[in-house]
């Protein structure tokens, strides 16, 4: 089955869905909806050749249509939040959709790239290709945006996501991929130790927006620059972390760097972040709604798995001091994520 691509269902609109079934070099398995270019599934190899679930998904496909908590999906055109629903480019007021308590623009509004179909570009044995086309307007954006995401599975048990995208116009954008990761299913991740190359964070005011202010985490809880379990730092995260730019591998500018490490105790199974982008929100799943119809017959709710979440900082569109999520016809955006798993918590490179 691997590359296949099988028609589920179908929209609200009537646009049909696809999942695509993918298979890599060391047998990791991962399985993909065309709606939201969403992950629904990704299996490692752990010990002894078992092998491990390491994502939150849904049985049913209903689910995925309306997808709350954004399960596996790909967030945009911006991700995370605007603050009240609004910014300013080349002297215009554009107004987006406040989806967040009718206060704040969250994930691309009430219909962002998380609640579309995308179309299948090419699928392989190891990878997918899904592009989806967000016309000027949409959602209170301007310019035409021609996005494409590709999934793909490399050895050893890692996932490679590429987003690219290009415009007619100036536009902001900052995809960012939403699995909710699970090293011990069944059990809370605030039990994980994580580990974050980050040597600032960007602090939020009562609306989860960023004040402005680049902080530094020395004496606080959000010093995960060193392994720390997180039920110990006695906060909950939903946090913009502002990588390190400790430079990519081999010295290629276009290679994604270390950022962020996860291990569980209790299983042996750990996991490794690296991307380009600026920054990283971690989010612990606090508000994941229950549902009894999780992939495999699991039940989950709050806490039951872990975001890593690469993109521009919360509100850029709004911040002169962070990093710019403007794209033009001559400059588009590149965005390379992987997820890397191996069991006994061996380290990685």
């Amino acid at each position: 089955m691997s590359g296949t691509v099988i028609e589920i269902g179908a929209a609200p609109d009537g646009d049909p869905i696809h999942e695509i079934v993918l298979t890599g070099p060391d047998g990791t398995r991962a399985r993909v909806l065309s709606w939201g270019a969403t992950l629904r599934d990704l299996e490692v190899p752990g010990s002894g050749g078992v092998m491990r679930r390491v994502v939150l998904g849904y049985d049913d496909l209903s689910s995925y249509l309306a997808n709350p908590a954004y399960l596996g999906a790909t967030c945009g055109r911006v991700a995370n939040r605007i603050r009240n629903g609004r910014f300013t480019l080349n002297g215009r007021v554009h107004e987006l959709a406040r989806n967040e308590r009718g206060v704040t623009h969250l994930h691309g509004g009430a219909r962002g790239f998380s609640h579309r179909p995308w179309r299948v570009e090419t699928a392989a044995g190891n990878a997918v290709t899904l592009a989806y086309r967000s016309t000027d307007g949409e959602e209170g954006y301007p310019g035409m945006l021609d996005v494409l995401c590709t999934y793909r599975l490399v050895a050893p048990s890692t996932l490679e996501i590429e987003m690219t995208a290009r415009t007619d116009a100036p536009t902001p954008v900052s995809l960012a991929h939403h699995s909710y990761f699970t090293l011990d299913p069944g059990h809370s991740v605030r039990e994980l130790e994580v580990a974050v190359a980050a040597r600032h964070y960007t602090p939020v005011d009562a609306d989860q927006i960023p004040t402005g202010e680049i902080a530094p985490v020395d004496g606080t809880p959000f010093d995960l620059r060193s392994f720390r379990r997180l039920a110990d730092q006695g906060i909950g995260f939903d946090t913009n972390f502002v990588l390190d730019d400790a430079g990519p591998p081999a010295g290629d500018p276009a290679a994604p760097r270390l950022v962020a490490r996860a291990r569980s105790s209790r299983s042996g199974m750990a996991m490794e972040v690296r991307t380009t982008a600026p920054g990283l929100q971690l989010y612990d799943g606090a508000h994941l709604p229950v549902t009894d119809h999780g992939t495999g017959a699991l039940t989950h709710g709050a806490h039951a798995g872990i975001c890593f979440e690469p993109q521009y900082f919360p509100d850029a569109v709004n911040r002169l001091g962070f990093p710019p999520p403007w794209i033009t016809p001559d400059a588009g955006f590149r965005q390379v994520t992987t997820y890397r798993f191996c069991t006994d918590n061996v380290s990685q490179r």
